[in-house]
């Protein structure tokens, strides 16, 4: 079995700083499509042939398959959060055993591990990658396409980062945005307030209500996050906005949420509520990921990684639609470092190597079972 030492991290670093370089902002179509050119080319050159190139509404996914019968899918994404223009703000480095730059941490070296590790295997045939353009923005354009190569693999190994020390992930929460849209009625806010149907003032008696939804014991969070209200400090506000941020640990809980959103009530009369959005991501309870795990942690052993942990993590990824599909799904197989999404993203240059020796290791396991890995999920949960 391949340990960190069969790596080079320079040639890791190499493919780290072309991919970061190449800005990859969602809905970006023409830089996403540059990306995918990008991605091709370092597939051919390291796995021996190139990708199938998958065009979508929000822009390219990228596809490689060994060929064989399918038995592991490693799932990331190449799109980011950052806008074009952050490059040259934050432009890549690397310093003192630190890359840093717009995406390298989510998930740009994780790709670039999974990719290095696949090189290494002696053979590849049962492998498959997927690297979607649109997981960043809820993934409605691959969505489908991803469930369908999972349940065609039996096996995720989703390349989302690490959690705090390196440690996968084993659970996330479900996770949505509803968009509620308050429309009132303006007027002069001296001359004739009573004219006016404040929209603002309906967000806030609202708030309460949504605030209620949260259940702390159940591992549910409702939270408002965003607000736009108004057009001058002298008019009544005509419309207000609020985003609000879901998370729920249970499936049970995603139901109960949208009904509660459903029966949101306005006091005045002529006011109107609109509220879209919902829960995009189902829960991926930590037993989709038991067997994977435990296949994981004998690795790491078995490479001189040490005990790894696994957690449960608040976040949501595309292994939460693969894990509710059915299939086995093991996360945060990515990058060790920190500061997703952030000016502080960064990535610990010298995990690399082990990294994508964990990546070779679990594929290869995985591709000399005769068997696919049991879910792990308990009878009736669901």
């Amino acid at each position: 079995m391949k340990t960190a030492k069969s790596f080079s991290l320079e040639a890791m670093i190499d493919d780290v700083s072309a991919l970061v370089t190449s800005e990859t902002p969602s809905r970006d179509i023409e830089r996403l499509t540059a990306q995918a050119q990008l991605l091709s080319e370092m597939m051919t050159r390291l796995l021996g042939h190139a990708p199938r190139i998958i065009d979508s509404p929000v822009g390219p996914h990228v596809h490689w398959s060994g060929g064989g019968e399918p038995k592991v899918l490693i799932l990331g994404h190449h799109d980011t959060v950052h806008p074009v223009g952050t490059l040259q703000r934050l432009p890549f480095s690397y310093v003192d055993d630190v890359l840093r730059g717009p995406g390298v941490f989510d998930m740009k070296a994780g790709i670039v591990q999974a990719l290095h590790g696949v090189a290494a295997l002696d053979d590849a045939s049962h492998i498959e990658i997927l690297l979607t353009a649109d997981e960043e923005i809820g993934s409605k354009a691959s969505k489908d396409l991803l469930i369908e190569r999972a349940r065609a693999c039996g096996a995720v190994l989703v390349l989302e980062p690490s959690a705090d020390g390196g440690a996968l992930k084993v659970g996330r929460k479900g996770t949505g945005t509803f968009f509620l849209t308050i429309e009132g009625r303006a007027s002069h806010a001296g001359l004739e307030p009573e004219k006016g149907v404040n929209s603002l003032m309906e967000l806030a008696q609202l708030l309460p209500q949504i605030a209620a939804l949260s259940d702390a014991y159940k591992g549910t969070t409702v939270s408002p996050t965003l607000a736009n209200a108004g057009t001058a400090d002298n008019v009544i506000p005509a419309q207000t906005t609020c985003a609000v941020d879901v998370r729920v640990a249970i499936p049970e809980e995603k139901p109960r949420v949208e009904a509660g959103f459903a029966a949101l009530t306005l006091q005045h009369p002529e006011a109107r509520l609109t509220i879209e959005g919902g829960i995009g991501r189902p829960p991926m309870h930590h037993y989709a990921a038991a067997t994977l795990f435990e296949i994981a942690r004998n690795v790491a052993r078995s490479i001189d990684l040490g005990d790894i942990e696994g957690l449960v993590v608040g976040g949501g990824s595309d292994g939460n639609f693969t894990a509710d599909a059915g299939v086995e799904t093991l996360d945060g197989l990515g990058a060790v470092g920190g500061g997703a999404h952030g000016d502080s993203e960064h990535v610990i240059a010298s995990t690399m190597p082990a990294r994508a020796a964990l990546i070779a290791g679990l594929c290869q396991e995985l591709s000399s079972m005769a068997k696919r890995p049991p879910l792990g999920r308990v009878p009736d949960e669901r």
